[in-house]
């Protein structure tokens, strides 16, 4: 899919980058239906609507947490580590994208000012679920 970069590294899944501009015609998720969070474009025509509704109460169990961010403003590159701590990858995030992250590390360097919108499992424990390296 044109505008997804998917980041892999001996078959583990580790990030995907959804670029600004994926507009599909459709509603259509970019992740896969075994990661802990999906993620995709849900596409309603004007003066289509969402009935009220409520989510049901369903009991998930997940090992790890996963995290999205949304690059709101500035520039920033991201570095992208398999489980062994070795860089697979390095890319450079701009405004309107989105970050997946489902396996080994990451870390970020700051090129402008930036702003992220992070979504992830909670509650969000502290510096102590980090692990370092």
């Amino acid at each position: 899919m044109e505008h997804v970069e998917r980041i892999e590294s001996g078959g583990q899944h580790l990030a995907v980058i959804i670029r600004n501009g994926l507009r599909p015609e459709t509603t259509t998720f970019v992740t896969p239906p075994e990661y802990k969070q999906q993620v995709g474009f849900v596409v309603h025509p004007s003066g289509a609507q969402i009935h009220r509704h409520t989510h049901r109460k369903i009991e998930r169990h997940m090992v790890g947490t996963s995290e999205v961010l949304v690059l709101l403003s500035g520039r920033c590159e991201i570095d992208i580590f398999d489980d062994q701590h070795l860089l697979v990858h390095t890319s450079e995030l701009r405004p309107g994208d989105v970050m997946l992250m489902v396996g080994g590390g990451h870390g970020f360097r700051m090129l402008e000012d930036t702003v992220f919108l992070e979504v992830k499992q909670g509650p969000y424990l502290g510096v102590d679920e980090k692990e370092t390296f």
